[in-house]
């Protein structure tokens, strides 16, 4: 098997980790949050400072709630 067929059959490593659930982590960083929604770490930031990406602050910390982004990718909440 060649390289290029190994790496045909993986998905990226930044889509390798599934969404989690919202009950185990109820916020993610901006930068995990844009990496599900296919977005640089730049341009995560830039889109969470425009409202694009809806955040939750703690003094400095600007988190992202997952529930949140899961709606916003269509997917929904999963059973508990």
């Amino acid at each position: 098997m060649t390289r290029a067929q190994r790496t045909a059959q993986k998905p990226p490593r930044r889509l390798r980790k599934p969404l989690p659930n919202p009950d185990e982590q109820p916020t993610m960083t901006i930068p995990e949050a844009g990496t599900f929604l296919g977005l640089a770490r730049c341009t995560a930031y830039e889109a969470a400072a425009r409202g694009e990406i809806p955040t939750l602050t703690f003094g400095r910390r600007k988190l992202v709630p997952t529930a949140v982004l899961r709606e916003m990718l269509g997917l929904g909440n999963p059973p508990p």
